[in-house]
């Protein structure tokens, strides 16, 4: 005999199977409304550091995702420099690069980029990384060095064209109360460059991601690797390298080179890397659509290179020291995590940036010196005059 359900029944479980199908056809209609907000090109070209490093890695990790999810190749460009990561973007053959804190020294028109070629540069944020790991000086082991300030009369590596790498090793010197006169600084031609220098003892320490494969590849050569601690107890230590380089912290750096875990942290420097950015010149459709491709995709390349998970939605520091691009906001916006404090904070930061801009211009039409070392100076003390009477810092000066 059947045991049939009284119709009040039935009619309950037929409401809770529409409901259901309800459900799932609004889950469906939102993945396609999803897929159609986020529009990318064929094909997209975006610049990194050397082959090997965190950087190129995690760009490829995150190309991957792009073609997966959207059909759009991206092509990775290794540049040894600030200037040829740069380059292609200011040219319009990139529309985004995975850079380092290279990027905030083109916006402030400082060091190579205070050149009559360069100047400052509407650089703007899209997402940056914040991993485990740390940014500061790797030291060969077989030099005994244990802290910064054992660095003295010690090799120290500087990439030409690169005043990203460069400031922040004398920023991490800083910390042991040394300036490039305390060491003996040689030369290379990038920063893989630098690193096989490293490999081949001609130089003694170099700056890096604690998770970069040219920092792997000293840890396993005769030489190995060490990190010589920054403690942030040492207020006086970080004063002094916050004032050659601003965009540091103190981080516990839990993974890398030189058997770095979270058993074995040490307490060092660190800034957002890569910091993905393009110029405010970028389409804000094109902005935003990569940008979302990369918060809502993030599952898919946060295991797909070292440092990559750095990405997620909620290590975003949305008070640094760069802004926003306009399609990232929206981005951010759509994601729930964009404030009022964040917009006050990008608004203050897209000032300065028009600031520096405006400058520029004022002073390239008035004729500036030829030669390179006084054309330089003289923009810097316009940069310093233009930016004081904003009622901004000019940090560098």
């Amino acid at each position: 005999m059947f045991n049939l359900a009284p119709r009040s029944v039935l009619r309950s479980r037929r409401l809770a199977a529409a409901r259901l199908l309800a459900a799932a056809s609004l889950l469906s209609f939102g993945a396609v409304l999803h897929a159609q907000e986020i529009k990318l090109p064929a094909s997209l070209t975006m610049t990194a550091y050397d082959t090997g490093s965190s950087g190129f890695n995690m760009a490829v990790a995150i190309g991957k995702m792009l073609k997966d999810r959207h059909g759009s190749d991206l092509r990775v460009l290794p540049g040894g420099n600030d200037i040829a990561r740069l380059s292609p973007l200011k040219a319009g053959r990139a529309q985004t690069s995975a850079m380092g804190i290279g990027g905030y020294f083109a916006q402030e028109g400082v060091f190579e980029f205070g050149a009559k070629d360069w100047g400052p540069q509407a650089l703007q944020l899209m997402l940056a990384s914040t991993s485990c790991n740390g940014l500061t000086l790797g030291v060969a082991k077989d030099t005994g060095v244990k802290d910064i300030k054992d660095l003295r009369g010690k090799r120290v590596g500087f990439v030409v064209g690169s005043p990203a790498l460069n400031q922040n090793a004398l920023a991490v010197l800083a910390y042991g109360a040394l300036t490039r006169d305390d060491v003996r600084i040689v030369e290379f031609s990038s920063y893989g460059a630098m690193w096989k220098g490293m490999v081949n003892n001609e130089v003694d320490a170099a700056f890096a991601s604690t998770i970069s494969g040219q920092a792997r590849e000293v840890d396993a050569s005769p030489r190995g690797l060490v990190w010589p601690p920054a403690p942030a107890a040492d207020t006086a230590a970080w004063a002094r390298v916050r004032k050659v380089g601003p965009f540091f912290y103190p981080h516990k750096a839990e993974c890398g080179a030189g058997g770095l875990s979270k058993a074995n942290a040490i307490e060092m420097p660190a800034y957002p890397y890569p910091i993905f950015m393009a110029y405010a010149s970028q389409p804000a459709d094109l902005i935003h659509s990569i940008t979302k491709a990369m918060i809502v995709n993030y599952a898919d390349y946060k295991d797909g290179a070292p440092g990559a998970d750095g990405l997620e939605l909620k290590r975003q520091n949305l008070a640094w020291v760069l802004p926003y691009h306009e399609g990232a906001v929206r981005a951010l916006k759509e994601a729930g995590v964009w404030t009022a404090a964040a917009q006050a904070h990008n608004d203050a930061l897209l000032k300065r940036q028009n600031v520096l801009l405006t400058a520029w211009a004022d002073f390239t039409k008035a004729s500036p010196p030829e030669d390179k070392d006084a054309f330089y100076k003289a923009w810097m003390a316009k940069r310093k005059a233009a930016l004081t009477g904003a009622g901004l810092d000019p940090i560098f000066e």
